[in-house]
């Protein structure tokens, strides 16, 4: 690290009105940087005017309704991100070890069909490093939540965050081998119609069928639970409650002992996939590059 004369520290704008600018930076927005620093949107503004006074330039575009970096601002607010990374990484460290764990938060299918079924290689090799797992929908707000890294399902197109893809998040019907006997098979698409629809009410379904060439346009009308994720989904088909729409990638060991079978070769794909996301200015972190090379490598595998 290199050293830093008093004459440099003593060149340094005033800490709050750094603090400030990452924050308006970050989100493009002088009233969003206030709520999230407890600040009034006019100890933002001047803090922004201490800052640029120091600099001698000014930092944003300010427009109706929006503000833009400047060019000197777009110089600045990368190494101001990851100068607040690393001092965040120290305050963790000294304050007692927190630098050895890491929180992973991710959809509930992906963290039991695929990642409960990899992560002990990650620990094996990395046995200092405690990982805490944690399961939800939403999005992760990386600023005010204490979360590493989140593996997270969509086009992958995050401001602020590095986005790495992880598998395609296709779909395509899949049911139990006894309820497809239950009709003397399933020969055509259609014959999925003669059976319970498991969430009939999603959009998958609707893509498939039309994919499919099988009108199904009161499939929506059908009573039916909505389980809200596909391992709970899986587990009912699994059970012959009825037939799933599932992403491949997800059920593999299902589909090779056959609990689970695919009738058809048609996948659905509406563009999005899986990543695994992190806030652009971390991504030198040492436990997060650890888990980024370790995840790539193993879903290369």
């Amino acid at each position: 690290m290199p050293d830093l004369s008093s004459r440099q520290v003593s060149q340094l704008p005033p800490l709050q009105a750094i603090r400030v600018f990452e924050a308006v930076a970050r989100h493009l927005s002088f009233t969003k940087a206030a709520e999230e620093l407890a600040m009034t949107q006019a100890a933002v503004s001047y803090q922004i005017k201490v800052l640029e006074e120091r600099i001698g330039a000014p930092l944003f575009l300010r427009r109706p309704r929006q503000i833009a970096l400047t060019e000197a601002g777009q110089r600045l607010a990368p190494a101001v991100s990851e100068a607040f990374a690393i001092l965040g990484q120290a305050y963790a460290a000294a304050r007692g070890g927190a630098d050895g764990l890491l929180c992973v938060t991710t959809v509930l299918t992906f963290a039991s069909n695929w990642l409960a079924h990899h992560l002990g290689s990650f620990q094996i090799a990395h046995p200092f490093l405690a990982v805490r797992l944690e399961t939800s929908s939403r999005l992760t707000d990386f600023a005010r939540e204490d979360v590493d890294l989140a593996i997270r399902s969509g086009g992958g197109k995050w401001p602020g965050l590095e986005a790495h893809k992880l598998l395609d998040a296709d779909f395509t019907p899949m049911l139990s081998p006894k309820l497809a006997a239950s009709i003397g098979g399933i020969k055509e698409p259609a014959d999925l119609l003669r059976l319970p629809i498991l969430d009939p009410g999603d959009i998958w379904w609707t893509q498939w069928f039309e994919t499919a060439g099988v009108h199904a346009h009161d499939l929506a009308k059908r009573p039916g639970s909505s389980m809200g994720a596909q391992a709970y989904e899986a587990n009912a088909a699994i059970a012959g409650h009825g037939v799933a729409i599932l992403t491949r990638a997800l059920f593999k060991a299902e589909l090779a002992d056959g609990r689970l079978i695919q009738p058809f070769d048609l996948v659905g794909d509406d563009g999005h996939a899986y990543w695994l996301v992190y806030p652009e200015a971390r991504r030198n972190v040492p436990k997060i590059r650890a888990f980024r090379d370790w995840l790539l490598a193993e879903i290369a595998c």
